[in-house]
């Protein structure tokens, strides 16, 4: 019997986190994490530098660096003016890069986890939807889904990201299809509610406040940049984010 959850029979889906991204699978997957993996992925690919998505920034991150002769992306408070890391901002000014595993508990993950699945993943963010959403139609796929990945409340349960919602709903309504799941068309509208006041409402959401409080506005700044990239980042061999 098919599962309630899987939006079958529409042509885009939408969910949220690594559970939503098990659930409903899709020919292509977009995942959005607007504040930062997504938007950080796609200034790196502006840039020619191609991402390698890691959980977590341990030992193991240390190794799989060295693996691929990349550089490992450090935490965003510890990293100095010359060192990269989540940070969208860090990966615009360094120079000398051009593979860098970048940690993230959540798009990262779900980025990973989605390549076991088969599906084409693609990492979008607001910068570069319409841009993605033209590549994906030119692909003409059955059925398309994109993952807002979310936060992580302090008990690793998941928190709803508006930002992330905002970012998967400007991406569904670019496509431009009709057969939108009801959660896709939820989450159009979404989007549409606030399109014409992008900036200051990220600044404003729970997101843009956390950053902005811990010192990363301009990080706030570049993920409401929206249409600014041509870059499509798709997932090669479940490994690396490499522009198309």
């Amino acid at each position: 019997m098919t599962s309630p959850y899987a939006q079958d029979g529409f042509g885009a889906g939408f969910d949220w986190g690594p559970v939503g991204a098990e659930v409903v699978a899709g020919d292509i997957v977009a995942v959005v994490d607007v504040l930062s993996f997504t938007t950080a992925v796609t200034v790196a690919a502006d840039r020619g530098i191609d991402v390698y998505p890691y959980r977590w920034r341990d030992e193991t991150a240390v190794t799989y660096a060295e693996r691929y002769g990349a550089t490992l992306a450090v935490g965003r408070s510890a990293a100095g003016p010359d060192e990269v890391s989540l940070s969208p901002v860090s990966i615009r000014r360094v120079t000398g890069i051009t593979k860098l595993v970048l940690p993230s508990p959540n798009g990262s993950t779900i980025s990973k986890q989605l390549s076991d699945t088969g599906a084409t993943v693609i990492a979008v963010s607001l910068r570069n939807r319409s841009a993605a959403a033209a590549w994906v139609r030119q692909q003409q796929p059955r059925k398309v889904v994109a993952i807002a990945a979310g936060e992580r409340w302090p008990d690793g349960s998941l928190r709803p990201a508006v930002e992330d919602l905002w970012g998967a709903g400007g991406f569904l309504g670019a496509l431009g299809r009709d057969a939108l799941s009801p959660e896709a068309t939820a989450a159009v509208a979404a989007y549409d509610a606030v399109a014409g006041d992008l900036p200051r409402m990220l600044h404003e959401c729970a997101g843009g406040r956390e950053l902005t409080q811990y010192g990363f506005e301009g990080d706030v700044a570049i993920a409401a940049e929206v249409d600014t990239s041509r870059c499509v980042p798709v997932l090669r061999d479940g490994t690396m984010f490499r522009s198309i």
